[in-house]
């Protein structure tokens, strides 16, 4: 499947995975018409990457770079062919490969990579985006702070952890409601850049804090999100 880098009723997991594959094949014929679609140049994605991925200035805050020779290629912000079947303004979390589709008009999606806990695995189905929130507050749940005492400064009754830098929602969050009730999953940034396209012990689906802000200015609240 070729990939650009770019700035700036319920399915099942099977379904999505058997469209993934209808999708790339598709991909492959297409090479073969008068107009291909052509790999990026090998030097200015390299160029745009430092670029999508470098300091930035948000809220007060200073995100880090991330250094990008670190990173998988296929984990970065790209636009690809949509495996996904949705309509365009579809958010669709793919757990199995670690990817987040944007659906496009004309058959694209935007692709971000994302990493994945535990939490991540224990939903799944249709909801919306009914709240976002740039640089939000941090919770921990009761369970957690159980395990980790240390974080009972967080709970709920203290107020949780103030937005920034260390915060682990990271840049934005986007958080999932099904029935107009929480369903606890959230889409949220992360300054761990290096447990991207991992499972890590805790957390939802998480992004790179350039990513999840590219992300959040793309998606309005209502939108639908497909977790296969």
């Amino acid at each position: 499947m070729n990939a650009t880098i770019f700035d700036g009723a319920p399915i099942s997991r099977r379904m999505f995975l058997n469209t993934a594959a209808l999708g790339a094949a598709a991909a492959m014929a297409s090479a073969c018409t008068t107009t291909p679609r052509r790999d990026p140049d090998p030097i200015a994605p390299k160029v745009a990457l430092k670029d999508m991925y470098g300091v930035k200035v948000d809220g007060g805050f200073t995100i880090p770079a991330i250094p990008i020779e670190k990173v998988q290629p296929r984990l970065f912000r790209q636009i690809v062919r949509d495996p996904t079947g949705e309509k365009p303004g579809t958010v669709v979390v793919d757990t199995k490969n670690h990817y987040l589709y944007w659906t496009l008009p004309g058959g694209d999606a935007m692709r971000y990579g994302v990493g994945l806990g535990k939490q991540g695995f224990e939903w799944s189905g249709r909801a919306v985006v009914q709240w976002k929130q740039a640089w939000p507050k941090w919770t921990p749940p009761a369970e957690m702070i159980q395990r980790r005492p240390e974080l009972a400064k967080y709970s709920a009754e203290n107020g949780g952890m103030p937005g920034g830098l260390d915060n682990p929602l990271g840049a934005r969050a986007l958080y999932l409601f099904q029935n107009n009730e929480d369903t606890l999953y959230r889409l949220h940034g992360s300054p761990e850049w290096w447990s991207i396209g991992q499972s890590v012990s805790s957390g939802c689906v998480r992004l790179m804090n350039q990513d999840i802000i590219d992300l959040y200015d793309r998606v309005p609240s209502g939108t639908t999100v497909v977790v296969a």
